[in-house]
């Protein structure tokens, strides 16, 4: 058994565990059931709860949450280009966010938007060690939009 300031008093039966808990208006509880013999510990449970949600919710707010960055390209890049957006693209992935694609038309290039989805086509072929499309591309405006999702390991 263990009293409210976790000091251990030693193996002591039942009912004269509950007597000293009642003593000092304070909850038995057991803490280790399997281990032998059963341990025991007289601590106030309202106050144990409160402090157990309490550090629930701290780590809950230490999680890091998913964001997703984006990566904006035109459709006729340079390879030396496309390369460096691809190792930053993995970068984010191995970092656990989503990447979004955006692939800017301007003038002339809206009429080929063809060569926009075989890039994203080729993005995507590239980064399908770290992670795969979660939608396809589609048109908005003048921009097409692709999400990459990271692979769940």
């Amino acid at each position: 058994m263990i009293d409210k300031k976790g000091k251990q008093i030693g193996i002591i039966d039942r009912e004269e565990a509950l007597k000293k808990a009642q003593e000092s208006h304070l909850d038995l509880i057991e803490i280790a059931p399997n281990a032998k013999p059963p341990v025991a510990k007289i601590i106030d449970f309202k106050k144990f709860k409160y402090l157990e949600n309490k550090k629930a919710k701290k780590g809950k707010k230490a999680g890091k949450r998913q964001e997703t960055k984006e990566l904006r390209m035109r459709p006729f890049i340079g390879d030396s280009d496309l390369n460096f957006r691809v190792k930053r693209a993995t970068k984010f992935l191995k970092e656990g966010n989503r990447v979004r694609i955006v692939i800017r038309f301007r003038g002339r290039e809206f009429s080929q938007k063809d060569n926009g989805y075989q890039l994203i086509e080729k993005f995507a072929e590239q980064l399908k060690t770290f992670g795969q499309l979660n939608q396809k591309p589609k048109m908005m405006g003048k921009n097409l939009v692709a999400t990459i999702e990271p692979i769940a390991k």
